[in-house]
């Protein structure tokens, strides 16, 4: 079993059931949902003429690798209504693998540790919630230290 955390956002309709709903069925899917993190809300990123955020992140417990974990949050993205009409633009729930142990992943479709991360105080807030030791396997500093740095 791999620890992954999932970062989790919303900023369309009910973003709360949104990101609840997510977490559920990652559970009924077969992830073991270990730790959630509180919810903040955020100014939007990348395209900020939109509604604010609502940003969490799960720390699951998971059989699959990385890649199948990718299409099991883009089927669960789906199965909530998403539809991709332009990068960063409003959407009722984005799942992103953040984390996946200590695991490097770059291919076409997926790279880990999330490249934005150690960017973005949105998701290493939640993070340094859950898993303020987990270290960042590129970086080498804890989440905790990562967030210290874009908080500043």
């Amino acid at each position: 079993m791999a620890t992954a955390c999932i970062g989790i956002g919303s900023n369309l309709g009910d973003r709360q059931a949104y990101c609840m709903d997510a977490i559920e069925r990652l559970r009924a899917a077969g992830c073991v949902i270990l730790k959630i993190s509180s919810f903040i809300e955020t100014e939007p990123w990348g395209l900020t003429d939109q509604p604010p955020f609502l940003n969490g992140a799960v720390l699951v417990e998971t059989v699959l690798p990385p890649h199948d974990l990718l299409k099991l949050l883009l089927s669960v993205e789906s199965s909530l209504g998403r539809i991709r009409t332009k990068p960063w633009g409003p959407r009722c729930i984005d799942l992103d693998i953040l984390l996946y142990d200590s695991t490097v992943v770059e291919s076409s479709e997926l790279t880990i540790p999330h490249p934005l991360l150690h960017t973005r105080a949105f998701a290493l807030e939640p993070l340094a919630e859950i898993v303020p030791d987990a270290v960042h396997p590129l970086l080498n500093k804890t989440i905790r230290e990562l967030f210290r740095e874009v908080h500043q």
